[in-house]
């Protein structure tokens, strides 16, 4: 169902605002920090700068990430992927797993840093060798695609796996594409149909589709139509046109009952916590 591996993701600043600070920051360190992330959280991200440039250049890896995720989205400062990489490399070297990853995506993609897919695949397992969901997920990736390791699904399944099972949304899509071509598993559409309805259910899209289609086809599921027009309706306010595409398909096969039950389905649909 999947046609293209996905790219591996950088994770935004905004993602870690709500993430716990550690015991070793100082008391008045962790408070200007945790302002430094709720400013930019609101969008005021001359603030935010104000007061987490100081706390970065005295070698705070938490603030070195936060500025680094400044540079890489043009918050508060010119998008400038150089100078993103340079603080997410501050971070890194002092053992801050999100910078780590970041910057192993950077390398990945060719920004701010020479591409080098060996580079990024050594940022990512020092990430995922501290149990980051997302660098776990991503170094799954690259054993998938082949780029900066040998090729090995086997390999993938196990770091997809540890990252799905924390909850992360992108792993557990991956999880249901690797059951449902059997790559490093055995192919089992009914576990395909599990992990593309745990991320669906937290709104991941690309999962959505995944799960509408299995319904409209039976695969894994019972089939359903009314189901697989709910998930690719959800699917279709964000994903391209193919899925639009799709879904009038699938209205050639419904009722008008079948219809106005799947859209109320969809409308009141609300996204549930990671499990």
């Amino acid at each position: 169902m999947c046609k293209h591996w996905p790219i591996p993701r950088l994770l935004t600043f905004i993602f870690l605002v709500a993430l716990v600070f550690p015991l070793s920051h100082g008391f008045a360190s962790a408070g200007q920090l945790e302002k430094g992330y709720a400013a930019a959280k609101r969008g005021d991200y001359d603030e935010a700068l104000n007061l987490l440039r100081p706390l970065a250049e005295r070698g705070d890896a938490y603030a070195q990430f936060a500025m680094g995720s400044m540079y890489l989205n043009g918050q508060g400062v010119p998008l400038d992927y150089a100078e993103a990489a340079r603080w997410f490399r501050k971070g890194a070297d002092q053992g801050n797993a999100a910078a780590q990853n970041n910057l192993g995506t950077m390398y990945l993609n060719g920004q701010g840093v020479p591409q080098d897919y060996v580079e990024a695949v050594e940022w990512y397992r020092r990430s995922a060798d501290q149990g980051d969901a997302p660098a776990q997920r991503n170094l799954g990736s690259m054993y998938v695609q082949g780029r900066g390791v040998p090729q090995d699904y086997v390999k993938a399944v196990n770091l997809l796996l540890k990252s799905a099972n924390h909850g992360y949304a992108s792993a557990q899509e991956d999880m249901g594409t690797m059951y449902h071509s059997g790559f490093g598993v055995q192919k089992n559409d009914v576990e395909a149909a599990k992990w593309y309805r745990k991320a669906a259910e937290q709104g991941f899209t690309a999962a959505q589709t995944s799960l509408g289609i299995s319904y409209f086809l039976g695969k894994g599921v019972r089939q359903d139509y009314v189901q697989a027009h709910m998930w690719l309706n959800l699917a279709s306010a964000s994903e391209n046109g193919e899925v639009t595409s799709l879904l009038n398909k699938l209205t050639e096969y419904m009722t008008p009952s079948q219809i106005a039950e799947a859209q109320a389905l969809a409308r009141n649909w609300k996204p549930s916590a990671a499990k």
